[in-house]
């Protein structure tokens, strides 16, 4: 399967860490830039890193199903 990465007409706010870019991936409605979707699929679970990506990505079905 492949990625698709969306260059934005206007640079959007990363769920993931805040910051605004302007390339990346929509999931739903909500943005991760192309520098946190390359950290999190390289991520360990073992990583002391990987809860914060899961808390981050279930404010995306959170804000779904609100």
């Amino acid at each position: 399967m492949g990625k698709v990465i969306k260059e934005l007409e206007e640079a959007q706010g990363c769920i993931i860490c805040g910051q605004t870019k302007e390339h990346g991936i929509m999931i739903i409605s909500e943005f991760i830039c192309e520098d946190c979707e390359h950290e999190m699929v390289q991520t360990d679970v073992m990583d002391a890193k990987y809860p914060f990506f899961i808390r981050q990505m279930k404010r995306i079905f959170y804000k779904k199903n609100a």
